[in-house]
C-alpha cells in the first residue's frame, strides 16, 4: 500500500513538473529531457546491479515502446501544458484503462462486456461534463488540449496491446530502461524544430528537468515494475484511481489551480467507469453440494 501511495503521488505531481517546464523550454524539450535523463540514470542502474537489458535481441521492442508509451504522450501532455491545468490533465490520464480496453477487444480477442462499455460511457460523459463545464475558455485551443489529453491515454493502451502481443517475453525493468532511453533518442531530432528560448535554461530550470526526470521517470519505473512483481498488473493499475487524487491536490497546493465542481464530478464519473473497465467482476462462489443439500 505504500509503494501504491508512492506512485501515484509521483505520477500526480509528474503534471505539475510539465505545467511548470513547459511554458519556459517548450514541450519537445519537456518531454525529451525526462526520457534521456531517465533513460542514462537507469542504464547507470542497470550496469550497478549487473542487469543485462539485452540490447541486441530487443532494441526493437524498446524503440516502439518508447515511443509509443513515453516519447508521443509525453509530448502531447507538455503541449497540453501550455492550456490546461495540471489537475485536469490528471483526470484525463484516468481514461488509459479504457482505451486499453477497447484495443484489447479489437486485437486481443478480449470480450467488451457490458460492464466495460457501461464503463466506457461514463468515462466519455466525465470527459464531456469537465469540457462543458470548465472555467477554461471555451477555444479551439482548449478543445486541442483536451484532445491531445486523450489521444496520450491512447497511445498508452496501444502500447499494452503491444507489449502483450509482442514482448511478453521481455524483462520489464529492461523495457523500462530501454524505451526511456531508445524514446529519448527517437525525440531528440525535433529539438531542433522547437529548441528551448534563449536564456530558459538556467540553473534551477535544469535542476527541475533532472528531479522530474530521476522521479517520475526513473523511480516511478522501478517501483511500478516492482508492483507487479509482487501484487500482480491488476492490483498495480489501481494507481490510475489515485493519481488525479494527487493530481488536484498538488496542483491546487504548488500552483494555485482552482478545483472546480465541474472537475470533481467529471474525475468522480472517469474514475467510476475506469474501475468498471479495469477492475474484473469477482465472480460468485458456489455452494458445494454438501452444503446445499443443508440449506
Amino acid at each position: 500500500m505504500v509503494l501504491l501511495l508512492t506512485l501515484s503521488a509521483i505520477w500526480g505531481g509528474s503534471f505539475i513538473f510539465m505545467r511548470y517546464l513547459a511554458p519556459l523550454i517548450g514541450p519537445v524539450a519537456t518531454a525529451d529531457a525526462r526520457m534521456l535523463l531517465a533513460g542514462l540514470a537507469l542504464m547507470a542502474f542497470f550496469l550497478a546491479i549487473r542487469f543485462k537489458p539485452e540490447w541486441r535481441r530487443n532494441w526493437r521492442h524498446y524503440l516502439i515502446m518508447g515511443v509509443l508509451n513515453s516519447a508521443v504522450p509525453f509530448l502531447l501532455f507538455s503541449a497540453a501544458a501550455l492550456y490546461l491545468p495540471a489537475s485536469m490533465e490528471s483526470i484525463l490520464n484516468a481514461t488509459a484503462p479504457m482505451f486499453g480496453a477497447v484495443f484489447s477487444a479489437l486485437w486481443l480477442g478480449e470480450a467488451l462486456t457490458a460492464r466495460k462499455f457501461t464503463g466506457l460511457l461514463l468515462g466519455i460523459s466525465g470527459v464531456a461534463v469537465m469540457s462543458s463545464l470548465s472555467p477554461l475558455p471555451a477555444s479551439r485551443t482548449t478543445v486541442l488540449a483536451v484532445l491531445a489529453c486523450l489521444a496520450a491515454p491512447m497511445c498508452y493502451g496501444l502500447a499494452g496491446v503491444y507489449m502483450k502481443k509482442r514482448a511478453m517475453g521481455v524483462k520489464p525493468m529492461a523495457i523500462a530502461g530501454g524505451s526511456q532511453l531508445l524514446g529519448g533518442l527517437a525525440l531528440l531530432p525535433f529539438l531542433a524544430v522547437s529548441p528551448p528560448r534563449t536564456g530558459a535554461l538556467t540553473l534551477p530550470v535544469g535542476l527541475t528537468a533532472l528531479a522530474f526526470a530521476l522521479l517520475c521517470s526513473a523511480v516511478a519505473y522501478l517501483i511500478y515494475y516492482r508492483l507487479i512483481a509482487d501484487v500482480g498488473p491488476t492490483k498495480a493499475l489501481t494507481v490510475t484511481f489515485l493519481i488525479p487524487v494527487f493530481g488536484l491536490l498538488w496542483g491546487f497546493l504548488f500552483l494555485g489551480e482552482t478545483i472546480s465542481w465541474s472537475m470533481l464530478v467529471g474525475a468522480a464519473v472517469v474514475l467510476a467507469g475506469t474501475y468498471l473497465v479495469a477492475i474484473p467482476r469477482r465472480p460468485t462462489p458456489r455452494a458445494s453440494p454438501e452444503r446445499s443439500a443443508v440449506l
